[in-house]
């Protein structure tokens, strides 16, 4: 009944229509023509990239020193446009192109002169300066510095403070958790524990095996040093965080505005990039980006920067806690396969398996359990989107849209970002079933009697705790375990469980398993599973829901 009550409300959080086709690359290329006739490339050339029409702040990216980037986009229109002016040769460059990105096709975009918008060269205007003094060339080393963080409800990003292993990142970005999931490349990722966190000063200092960092060059918060010179208004700074599926990158930005308790600059970052070190044009570290925690400033694109001094301060207060402490474990966890499950292939799964979308599914005392694969996620947002247009194009919501929208397969709340791009991992969904109280029953008859003829009003039993995998005998570790937030409340923000969302290597939990089975523990009794053995005919129907993935050329 809980799993029927909270689908029936995801009429209204449907995932824009595009998140049904996979990513195409844009290629990028800048370059102008000198006196000699010389194609002359536009390296570190910020570029703004917004869909059409608008459904996120326009992201940046910036040509390498060859004049070229690359970007991945999902299909759909899009304007490119340069942040500022480009000066060469006493003239200004700078171009607005749009242009369409179809499903399965990479484009290319020339940027010229034939198609700039040319102007007379001012002071404000980009231009050519020595490589040891700019920005795009000072900082491009610091990116292996930064790591991607992951939370059972959250992903922001961190970076190397000290050898020791210690990272620096925001509090408001990772919350309470007190373990955190380091990834450090695509490839390697270990556990970290949360040493100090201060929710005043918004930072916390992450401890991960120093010798899995041992390459990697601390950023200097300049600790025990003279206090670099105070940040003004309209100051640029910069920096660098890990966009979820995306290449770190530098980002612009000019302070807006210097206060005694937060500094705020305009730069345009993603959620899971705050966290990320904050340094001045000349390559000097100031602080780190933050969450943004006030509506004034979300709805004016702004950032907060947090001080470095303000790290300082906690990054002492995690270095007493290591005494005589052992740093995490260093063992690498699971990652996400590198190979994204093709468009074509999905597509194909999903046609074969028209009509029979829904999750595999079982139930325990307490929960729910769905299995979700990407075939299943796309065949459903894909039937929804046709069913929409049926249901545009007649001018009523026919029942067949009705069932589709109501499909398990549309909201994942947190971390619909994560799954929109059909990451070939399967999915296991606990849900929290729905009960009626006792009192609440007798309530309700009472009211009958009465004549009120009232609904059954059900709560969750319990919210959920953890679960553990096991393939036969041999436990299986996620890649992530996460959470689901489900608001029970609106007015009481304390009034919130949490569903699971684990995510595990499409060939961890198969065939070749003597048997598969689930424990859940639940916030009620979170000592005690309940172990549920999965039918062998599920597991069947899963591993061949993966059969295209596997069978790609990887």
């Amino acid at each position: 009944m809980f799993r029927v009550l909270v689908l029936a409300t995801l009429v209204f959080a449907i995932p824009r229509a595009a998140c049904a086709q996979a990513l195409s690359v844009l290629h990028i290329k800048v370059v102008l023509v000198d006196a000699d006739g010389k194609a002359t490339p536009v390296p570190r050339h910020p570029l703004l990239i917004s869909d059409n029409p608008a459904t996120a702040t326009p992201r940046l990216v910036v040509t390498a020193m060859d004049g070229t980037a690359d970007v991945k986009l999902r299909p759909g229109n899009y304007t490119v446009e340069s942040d500022r002016p480009f000066a060469f040769r006493g003239k200004a460059y700078q171009w607005t192109r749009t242009l369409d990105v179809i499903a399965g096709r990479d484009a290319v975009l020339e940027l010229t002169a034939d198609n700039a918008e040319v102007g007379a060269a001012s002071a404000t205007t980009d231009v050519a300066v020595p490589l040891k003094s700019d920005p795009w060339v000072l900082l491009p080393p610091w990116k292996d510095s930064v790591v991607a963080l992951w939370t059972p409800t959250t992903r922001a990003s961190g970076f190397l403070v000290d050898a020791k292993g210690l990272i620096a990142t925001n509090q408001r970005a990772i919350g309470t958790a007190t373990s955190v999931e380091v990834q450090l490349t695509p490839a390697v990722k270990v556990a970290g524990r949360v040493l100090a966190a201060d929710p005043e000063r918004d930072v916390a200092i992450l401890w991960i095996d120093p010798t899995v960092a041992a390459s990697v060059r601390p950023v200097p918060l300049g600790c025990g040093q003279a206090a670099a010179l105070p940040l003004v208004d309209g100051q640029e700074i910069f920096t660098i965080g890990v966009p979820l599926r995306q290449e770190k990158g530098i980002m612009p930005g000019i302070v807006s505005r210097v206060e005694p308790q937060r500094i705020v600059a305009d730069f345009r970052l993603a959620r899971s990039s705050a966290g990320g070190p904050v340094f001045t044009a000349d390559g000097g570290v100031v602080g780190m980006t933050s969450v943004v925690g006030d509506d004034d400033d979300r709805g004016r694109g702004d950032s907060r920067v947090v001080r470095a001094g303000d790290a300082c301060d906690v990054v002492a207060a995690a270095e007493k806690k290591m005494t005589n402490a052992a740093p995490p474990g260093g063992t690498h966890l699971p990652v996400e396969p590198a190979a994204p499950f093709p468009a074509d292939a999905l597509k194909d799964a999903a046609q074969r398996r028209a009509g029979s979308l829904s999750p595999y599914q079982i139930a325990s005392s307490d929960f729910d359990v769905a299995f979700i694969t990407p075939v299943m996620i796309y065949g459903a947002q894909y039937q929804s989107e046709q069913a929409s247009k049926r249901g545009r194009s007649s001018g009523t919501r026919t029942p067949e849209a009705e069932t589709v929208l109501v499909r398990p397969l549309m909201d994942f709340r947190n971390w619909s970002e994560y799954v929109e791009d059909y990451p070939p991992v399967l999915l296991v969904r606990v849900t929290p079933r729905l009960v009626e109280g006792f009192w609440t029953t007798v309530a309700r008859g009472a009211a009958q009697t009465q004549g009120m003829a009232i609904p059954p009003i059900k709560r969750p039993k319990s919210g959920f705790s953890r679960m553990r995998a096991f393939c036969g005998d041999s436990e299986v570790t996620p890649i992530h375990p996460f959470k689901l937030e489900q608001r029970l409340s609106r007015s009481e923000k304390s009034d919130t469980i949490y569903e699971g969302l684990y995510a595990f290597d499409p060939g961890a939990l198969g065939p070749q398993c003597e048997s598969v089975k689930l424990m859940l523990y639940s916030e009620k009794e979170p000592e005690k599973g309940d172990t549920r053995v999965i039918d062998a005919r599920v597991v069947q129907q899963i591993w061949q829901d993966f059969a295209p993935y596997r069978a790609l050329d990887r």
